[in-house]
């Protein structure tokens, strides 16, 4: 069985508050995981809560990368997805684990997308 992408469900626990707090920092670590990973940035966008917390995402031509932030825990939710085999998640996840300041993280990695194509590669893009 082939997968037309890759996700990784991450939580990373006992953040930097102040980092998780600011949507900017967020943005930023964010966008930068995306390019450090070789991603297609598309758009992105940003949300601040009231008193506190971000969620966002960030659109890649080869899928998203989402989070949701509760500073008052340390706590951060993140959702990497990648199609195709030119981007290798664990890049982005390295970047954001230390981005955030994370001491500690759990994960799962999903296949998504899986099929038997009889032994052909699954096409991501069209010829």
């Amino acid at each position: 069985m082939q997968a037309l992408g890759r996700q990784i469900l991450v939580e990373f626990y006992d953040c930097d508050i102040d980092i998780l707090k600011d949507e900017q920092a967020v943005r930023k670590a964010m966008i930068e995981a995306c390019e450090i990973g070789k991603a297609t940035v598309v758009t992105d966008t940003f949300h601040s809560f009231s008193p506190y917390g971000v969620s966002g995402v960030v659109v890649i031509a080869e899928s998203h990368v989402a989070i949701h932030t509760w500073p008052e825990y340390g706590y951060a939710a993140v959702d990497i997805f990648t199609c195709g085999d030119t981007i290798e998640p664990w890049d982005l996840f390295n970047h954001l684990k230390d981005a955030f300041k994370s001491k500690h993280s759990s994960n799962m990695e999903l296949r998504r997308g899986l099929f038997d194509n009889g032994g052909e590669r699954l096409k991501h893009k069209p010829d």
